[in-house]
């Protein structure tokens, strides 16, 4: 078994199909089907179930896909590595979207200023999008808002965070130091989409609580949510780091649940078999500065009551 043997299961594997993988890596279909009839000669397991002229992956085949994308990606980077040594060294960072909306510019400044010599690429999008860049080795570390729950993801909180219910400086909450979770019944709101660890936190807020909340606008764009508030009278349930401009420009009145429900961490997270780079090792002390949000201490912040 070969690097060659895994790229042409992970391109079979990708595509469905023997005859459009043969055709992206410009071999023979005969070529490829040998590829993968030694494979499974080598495990003695299949590792695709042909059926209605298309290939499914096996459970058998799904493991090895798993194991087969970050060790082909490390040998790729060796190459690289190997072959292009006079160039920088890169690291790939992931951050979900209220991440990178409101730390990742900052994170990123501060490494550069620590590393100036090593390239950054930065890929930003929900958790469950992260976690799957992660899990296929296309990125080296993330900083992510959510949960991860697969097992050879490593996760590591890092930065203290509080989802808080944010209204218009016109909105009738308002002129008020106090609201209770039932006045929240039926109230027009902008949401963070499915996959969103924004999301999914407060979806169990209104669950425990209950509630039935008019979901009017969905959104992963910062300013969407700014605009929503402030032009639209929507409420919004995000992070305090998020809305930190409009925060302070008194544009908009935040309430503070009185539980501890709405808090949560950022999260890095790597791979389990990733070793870990100087590069790596200068992202995570560059996160621990930022583990406090420091500016809240003259902003009058409401509660949010039972």
């Amino acid at each position: 078994m070969t690097i060659r043997h895994l790229k042409i299961f992970i391109a079979v594997a990708e595509c469905g199909s023997m005859n459009t993988a043969a055709k992206e890596l410009f071999l023979s279909q005969p070529t490829i089907s040998q590829a993968i009839r030694e494979l499974e000669e080598y495990y003695g397991t299949r590792l695709f179930d042909r059926l209605s002229r298309r290939l499914h992956i096996t459970p058998a085949g799904q493991e090895l896909l798993n194991h087969a994308y970050p060790l082909v990606s490390q040998f790729d980077q060796l190459e690289h590595h190997m072959l292009e040594g006079s160039k920088k060294d890169i690291i790939r960072i992931g951050s979900t979207i209220t991440v990178g909306s409101c730390l990742t510019s900052n994170i990123l400044n501060d490494f550069q200023d620590a590393l100036p010599d090593t390239e950054t690429y930065t890929f930003i999008a929900n958790t469950h999008i992260i976690e799957e860049k992660l899990l296929r080795s296309e990125l080296d570390i993330a900083l992510v808002e959510g949960e991860i729950h697969h097992p050879d993801l490593v996760m590591v909180p890092s930065i203290q965070d509080f989802l808080v219910l944010g209204c218009a400086q016109d909105h009738p909450f308002a002129a008020r130091d106090e609201i209770r979770v039932r006045e929240l019944e039926g109230q027009k709101f902008i949401m963070r989409e499915q996959g969103s660890g924004t999301r999914a936190l407060f979806d169990k807020f209104i669950k425990r609580h209950n509630l039935n909340i008019r979901i009017s606008w969905e959104a992963t764009c910062p300013d969407a949510f700014r605009n929503a508030i402030i032009y639209n009278h929507c409420l919004a349930v995000v992070s305090v780091r998020l809305l930190e401009r409009d925060i302070r420009s008194r544009q908009i009145r935040i309430f503070n649940p009185h539980t501890n429900e709405l808090k949560r961490s950022f999260s890095l997270v790597y791979h389990k078999d990733r070793i870990f780079t100087p590069a790596m090792d200068t992202i995570r002390d560059i996160v621990a500065h930022y583990r406090q949000p420091d500016w809240l201490g003259n902003i009058p912040v409401g509660i949010l009551s039972e």
